[in-house]
């Protein structure tokens, strides 16, 4: 059974939980990692004028069941989710534990996009992403590595490069080795959310 203590334990060894298309969770340590570096973050001019116009609502951890559920359902190109039934439950409890987060980016009422992820220490295990407007994700993401600099973390865990969307970002693919380096100094971060 996936509890919030099991899920504190595997992501502070650098595991992660994903369900297969049955719903099986399977735990994962991918011998190649991908992170987005805080400290050299890029963000698209583009989407910075985004962000700046203020076309979408920004919030946190106001709708983190709803942004959770977003990722999960089906998407063009992708007919199964790695998000399983059992997991929603033990996450919605590590955020009222204060352990998960979201952002979220709203829209005349309307949730449009925004992402989720694990806070342990100085480390942000950033799980999944969504969006049902243009670039309400990634102002999401934007949000994200403020708050995140803001408030101290030293370590934002993308896990996988899927697609080339991301390296705008800055986001690289390090050794489990290195991932392990900096996830033991992250840990000893006393970062705030």
């Amino acid at each position: 059974m996936l509890t919030p203590e099991l899920l504190i334990a595997a992501y502070s060894q650098g595991i992660f939980p994903m369900a297969d298309d049955d719903g099986t969770i399977g735990w994962y340590e991918p011998t190649v990692r991908a992170i987005i570096p805080l400290e050299s973050f890029h963000a698209p001019r583009r989407l910075l004028r985004t962000v700046r116009s203020g076309r979408f609502e920004v919030r946190y951890d106001s709708a983190f069941v709803a942004v959770m559920r977003a990722c999960a359902e089906p998407g063009r190109g992708r007919e199964t989710t790695w998000i399983g039934e059992e997991m929603i439950p033990a996450y919605v409890a590590l955020h009222r534990m204060g352990y998960a987060h979201s952002v979220e980016c709203w829209r005349e009422g309307q949730l449009v996009g925004g992402l989720y992820g694990v806070a342990i220490g100085g480390l942000f295990a950033g799980e999944s992403m969504f969006h049902r407007e243009r670039d309400a994700s990634k102002v999401a993401l934007v949000h994200l590595v403020e708050r995140l600099r803001h408030g101290g973390f030293v370590l934002l865990d993308s896990q996988y490069i899927v697609g080339d969307h991301m390296r705008q970002f800055g986001t690289i693919e390090i050794s489990r080795a290195e991932y392990q380096r900096r996830l033991r100094a992250a840990l000893r971060v006393a970062a705030r959310f």
